[in-house]
């Protein structure tokens, strides 16, 4: 009996690549090396790192194990990678976790992805000291988080996601993660 692998579509989270000058990743050299592993589909968004394509693999540890081991390979420096699939991203986008959040100018909408699932030591909603940063809700291995950039204007957002849920984390503003699900519901 032959059975075939049904397709999954993916996005890859890589974390830390092409931010300050360092860890430059083109992003035609990012979709070549995902093409050499086999993925199909590729598409990239961005310059910080979000790839959409397509796999025959359902073990997403796997897959992010498989990536970032190639990548660091071929770019010579760690890229640690986060997967989620298209549909989690997608349903993210439908439900509008930011709905009930006046913006001004001045706010960030934010998406941090775990590898794994915790739950910190947290009271939900928490907020900074200074209230400009807020984390809104915990939901599975995403954080979702607010800034406001007219309360602090050199804000400790990250430090703060990193203290409370460590450094296996990446985070993308909502635009990226509303524009990300547009590319998937294109395809």
């Amino acid at each position: 009996m032959n059975l075939k692998a049904s397709k999954e579509t993916y996005i890859a989270f890589l974390r830390g690549i092409n931010v300050g000058g360092h860890h430059k990743v083109p992003m035609a050299d990012l979709r070549k090396e995902m093409e050499i592993l086999g993925y199909k589909n590729v598409l990239t968004l961005l310059n910080s790192g979000n790839v959409i394509f397509d796999a025959t693999c359902d073990d997403t540890e796997k897959l992010e194990k498989i990536l970032s081991e190639h990548l660091e390979k071929s770019f010579g420096f760690p890229v640690p990678t986060i997967l989620r699939r298209s549909e989690m991203i997608c349903g993210l986008v439908n439900n509008r976790p930011f709905k009930n959040i006046i913006c001004t100018k001045e706010t960030r909408l934010y998406v941090s992805f775990l590898r794994k699932h915790m739950q910190p030591r947290l009271k939900i909603p928490w907020e900074s000291q200074d209230n400009s940063f807020r984390i809104i809700e915990i939901k599975e291995k995403t954080v979702f988080s607010v800034l406001d950039l007219s309360i602090s204007k050199t804000p400790k957002s990250m430090e703060a996601l990193e203290r409370y849920f460590g450094k296996d984390i990446t985070t993308r503003n909502w635009n990226t993660i509303e524009r990300i699900g547009e590319k998937i519901i294109a395809s």
